[in-house]
């Protein structure tokens, strides 16, 4: 058996945080303890990632309370599917979701396929398809993408070091981002390396855009400006597809927003989590807190 460590923060309405490639629950930081101040906040490590590995589930430190959920060893329980079911079996109630990046692309798919579990999505940095394709350039090379799955079998540590630069690159206040990502990064333990390939071949092969249609949850679409791994045309794209959804574009924000610039992220994600009303017929655009014309 292996374990899926969850930290558990405040009380109220359940929010499930989960976190981007290669990345881990703790990689939220104090955004966690902050929207704890409104929500039930969750945060989970994804199968092969941080305390979320054989052995290591029960070492949980986080600073709300912990939680740790078994889960089964699965024919392949780092595919996309895989992971939706494990956390579709492990949180029964209905909840609020917010996926960071690839955690979008679980958020979106587990809507898509369960709605009665998730109520609303929080889509943070992410797209419905990384790589391009026909008709689909708002997105990186494939073979920029293959470059970082040969990289991983030669050096899995550095590989993951250069993504988190590329994650931060041009945002406000980078440098000190940049080494507030590295500190955290290995704060849990390693990650699986089994899990790290998987989670690019879900990046590589997924593509959600036909199923957005038909999500019908409200969501909000966060994005930084200045991100260039899922460019801000992606998120326009993402909320303009979605019938329910509005689109928040933090300035001076790359791919992590949520971490570079903290207040304008949870004001958002408040706001947007006690709206009952949204529009679905004209998502508003947000800018820096205020709205704003497409």
């Amino acid at each position: 058996m292996v374990a899926m460590h969850v930290d558990g923060y405040g009380s109220g309405a359940p929010l499930l945080l989960i976190h981007g490639w290669g990345m881990h629950g703790g990689m939220w930081g104090g955004i966690a303890e902050r929207l704890a101040e409104h929500f039930r906040v969750l945060a989970v490590d994804l199968p092969g990632h941080g305390w979320s590995k054989t052995g290591k589930g029960q070492e949980g430190r986080g600073k709300g309370k912990d939680q740790v959920l078994p889960f089964s060893l699965l024919p392949s329980p780092f595919s996309l599917d895989a992971i939706v079911d494990e956390l579709s079996s492990q949180f029964g109630e209905p909840l609020a979701v917010c996926g960071w990046s690839l955690g979008g692309q679980i958020a979106l798919r587990w809507a898509a396929r369960e709605p009665e579990k998730i109520k609303r999505l929080v889509l943070v940095a992410s797209t419905p398809c990384f790589v391009r394709r026909p008709g689909w350039e708002c997105a990186m090379a494939q073979e920029t993408l293959a470059e970082f799955a040969a990289a991983l079998q030669q050096d899995y540590a550095l590989t993951l070091r250069r993504f988190l630069a590329l994650q931060v690159r041009g945002s406000d206040n980078e440098r000190e981002l940049l080494a507030a990502l590295r500190s955290a990064l290995f704060s849990r333990g390693e990650p699986d390396l089994g899990a790290l390939q998987a989670g690019l071949d879900i990046l590589r092969d997924c593509d959600l855009r036909s199923a957005l249609p038909g999500i019908r949850q409200p969501a909000l679409v966060v994005c930084g400006e200045r991100d260039t791994l899922t460019p801000p045309q992606a998120s326009h794209y993402l909320a303009a597809q979605l019938p329910d959804a509005r689109l928040a574009i933090i300035k001076g924000a790359a791919h992590a927003p949520f971490l570079s610039h903290p207040d304008e992220f949870v004001v958002h994600v408040v706001s947007f989590m006690r709206d009952a009303n949204l529009n679905p017929s004209q998502p508003p655009l947000v800018r820096g807190g205020e709205l704003a014309s497409p």
